[in-house]
């Protein structure tokens, strides 16, 4: 089972990882209260303005958001923007909209939601995952600096610049490990308890609801020096599911392949 970016960091949040604040909107209202709420009143012009920055993003099950395009015409699922009105005019074009990626097919997928969020000032970008081993049949952690593509590019590409660490299931990912993670992957000394907190996070998140894979793409360092889960995607165990009743929850149909759905 998937679920969607906007449910994945609300998982996430709760296993204390860092990620912008957002909430999700089913509605052009929704969307421009919600960058209201995420701003904050200018005195001097007395208008609403948000702290850095938004990101309006539709939320489907597929990668490629940023670079869709709408049956409409309108093009990009991912857009930025300054202001209450600005969130509201995207998301007015986004939802109840057909959004075809790369990975949808021609079909494309309707949008009935958008993330409204903080949008992040990006130093750098950064792959991190952990999912489940079939050699081992334990956890594994996948990371790379090559942030913000599709891991198997990188393997395709440039294979080297994949760092793998095998992770004890009982014993949980050590803070050694997360230290040597952090420095494999060039976090300063500033970063680097940041960084391994996060780390943490993501691997009780896999272990704590069961699931077959976490994977951060981007994980991204701010030009602020924060450390934050920008995207992320979860796969979960469906013989699991039985013990997550509030993730079993979050299952979306429309998402999913009719005959799929009928057969399950």
């Amino acid at each position: 089972m998937n679920i969607h970016e906007y449910q994945a960091k609300e998982l996430l949040q709760k296993f204390g990882v860092a990620t912008p604040r957002g909430k999700v909107a089913s509605t052009p209202d929704e969307a421009e209260q919600i960058a209201r709420e995420l701003g904050h009143l200018d005195l001097a012009t007395g208008r609403v303005r948000p702290i850095g920055g938004l990101v309006v993003k539709a939320q489907i099950h597929a990668g490629g958001r940023g670079k869709g395009t709408f049956t409409n015409g309108f093009n990009g699922g991912v857009h930025l923007c300054k202001s209450p009105a600005e969130a509201r005019e995207l998301a007015s074009k986004m939802l109840g909209q057909t959004l075809v990626t790369h990975q949808t097919g021609s079909e494309g997928r309707v949008v009935n939601k958008v993330l409204v969020a903080e949008s992040a000032e990006i130093a750098r970008e950064i792959y991190f995952a952990i999912l489940l081993d079939r050699a081992t049949a334990g956890p594994l952690g996948v990371a790379s600096t090559e942030g913000g593509v599709e891991i198997e590019t990188v393997a395709a590409k440039s294979p080297e610049k994949i760092i793998r660490e095998s992770i004890d299931p009982l014993a949980g990912l050590q803070s050694f490990q997360a230290r040597k993670l952090a420095k494999q992957l060039a976090f300063d000394s500033a970063q680097l308890k940041a960084a391994s907190k996060l780390f943490d996070g993501l691997f009780r998140t896999f272990i704590g609801l069961d699931c077959s894979m976490v994977e951060v793409n981007p994980l991204v360092v701010t030009r602020k020096g924060e450390v934050l889960a920008l995207d992320a995607k979860f796969n979960f165990d469906d013989n699991a599911l039985y013990r997550h009743a509030d993730i079993a929850a979050m299952r979306d149909v429309a998402e999913e392949d009719p005959r799929e759905v009928e057969a399950s």
